[in-house]
């Protein structure tokens, strides 16, 4: 695979330290390379090299540049939140931090063009100057001249430098109206199962042996290749649940070689770690402390997902009780439960034929937000003013899918919810805020 590296105008040594470097990626370098040509060469203007999340766009650019040794700079677009810091990330490492003290203070782009001709005349390049943008799909939102410039910076400089974008989404996507130069196109595509395995494996763990991390990382992919491709997600519950699977091996109840009994044990564990794939809940030093006090406290596994609150804020939670409270209680109850003076009353009087039925068993019902406003303002233990944060922690957990919005959008005046945690889960919530759920609860009088 080394060779499709080659390339007359550099080193084969250091051809060969970049392949080996980028595992699975030996095409798309390849191609990259025969993109920029030789160092002393005009390469194109501009290239565009797009493909999904965690598919090798910017470690081979970086793998490249530095292993060869090319003049470069690295803009994050997320970093650079205005056109001034992007101006001053190239300047500063083209030429310099006095020369990017130069920009005046709110500079344009003729500015910036103005400076870097100057210093060209002076120190013209000798190889090939790259500009690396990472994240470049945030420059849709700049001005509208900025991406058209960038695209043919080499011209308005008259310098050789190539500006590479790297993007999650197409360049249909870029293109403006008004018409631009046109970039190269370099796609690259997902990791395959097979190629993820291969880059997995190279992470093994020093104290057992490669066949044993293999089969490992061979019965992740099985459980989580379905859902999850991202290679920076599978690395990481990799190394979060590698302990897990060791666990029979370091006790010696089983051997390398059991490959079923190993699988028995970390099967659990697996699937209590998909409901949380993205998400990122709790650090991997948390999730060790807490399966190691679920083993504690009961044989019994619960989700991960039972520990979200360590992440909501506290008014958060007592929105989620008061949603679950308007789910599962019959609106005519909320009298009995949140009223004061509200009198003697006993369930069977209010007990209707058609709920002999548990409402948890019937599922939640959808409630207006008044009404969950109402509640909430009973059951949390200080005043709160009905502020825009109040409203705003509503819609993160409508984000957060902890409630269903089942309104239309359209519907302002009075928009519907239901919730969407189990028992377990609001019952774990409340613990944390000293709410005893239980006694509000229409079930369970």
């Amino acid at each position: 695979m080394t060779a499709l590296l080659e390339h007359p105008g550099y080193e084969e040594q250091r051809l060969r330290s970049s392949a080996e470097k980028l595992p699975s990626r030996e095409l798309q370098a390849g191609m990259l390379l025969s993109l920029m040509g030789q160092p002393q060469q005009y390469s194109y203007p501009s290239v565009f090299i797009y493909g999904h999340r965690a598919s090798g766009k910017s470690h081979v650019m970086q793998v490249l540049l530095k292993e060869l040794e090319l003049p470069h700079a690295t803009v994050s677009c997320v970093e650079c939140v205005s056109v001034v810091l992007l101006f001053e990330q190239v300047l500063l490492s083209f030429f310099g931090c006095d020369v990017a003290s130069l920009l005046p203070r709110s500079p344009s782009l003729s500015d910036f063009v103005r400076i870097y001709r100057q210093q060209c005349s002076q120190t013209p390049a000798k190889q090939t100057r790259y500009i690396v943008m990472e994240k470049a799909e945030l420059l849709r939102d700049t001005d509208a001249n900025l991406l058209p410039a960038l695209l043919r910076l080499q011209e308005l400089v008259e310098d050789n430098v190539t500006v590479i974008l790297l993007s999650e989404i197409v360049w249909d996507k870029f293109r403006p109206n008004t018409g631009c130069f046109e970039p190269l196109l370099l796609h690259f595509p997902d990791y395959s199962k097979a190629e993820l395995q291969q880059i997995l494996s190279q992470d093994r763990h020093p104290s057992y042996s490669a066949e044993f991390y293999s089969s490992y990382i061979n019965i992740l992919l099985g459980v989580f290749y379905s859902v999850c491709r991202d290679l920076r997600e599978l690395r990481h519950l990799a190394a979060l649940n590698f302990s897990k699977f060791c666990e029979p091996l370091a006790e010696g109840k089983v051997k390398e070689t059991d490959t079923h009994k190993l699988w028995r044990n970390i099967e659990p564990h697996l699937k209590k770690a998909m409901q949380t794939v993205y998400l990122r809940e709790v650090s991997s030093l948390q999730w060790e402390q807490m399966q190691q006090m679920e083993e504690k406290e009961s044989g019994a596994l619960r989700g991960l997902s039972a520990h979200t609150h360590v992440e909501l804020p506290y008014y958060s939670k007592f929105l989620l009780i008061a949603a679950y409270l308007a789910s599962y209680n019959p609106a005519r109850t909320d009298k009995r439960f949140f009223l004061k003076h509200h009198g003697k009353i006993r369930k069977t009087n209010f007990l209707k034929k058609n709920e002999k039925t548990s409402n948890h068993l019937l599922g939640p019902k959808p409630f207006p937000l008044d009404r969950l406003l109402a509640i909430f303002y009973s059951v949390v233990d200080s005043r709160v003013a009905p502020t825009a944060s109040i409203f705003s922690q509503i819609s993160s957990l409508v984000t957060l899918q902890l409630l269903t919005q089942v309104s239309h959008d359209d519907q302002l005046d009075a928009p519907k919810y239901k919730c969407a945690v189990s028992m377990d889960f609001i019952c774990a919530i409340s613990r944390t805020v000293s709410f005893d759920i239980v006694k509000y609860l229409y079930d369970f009088l």
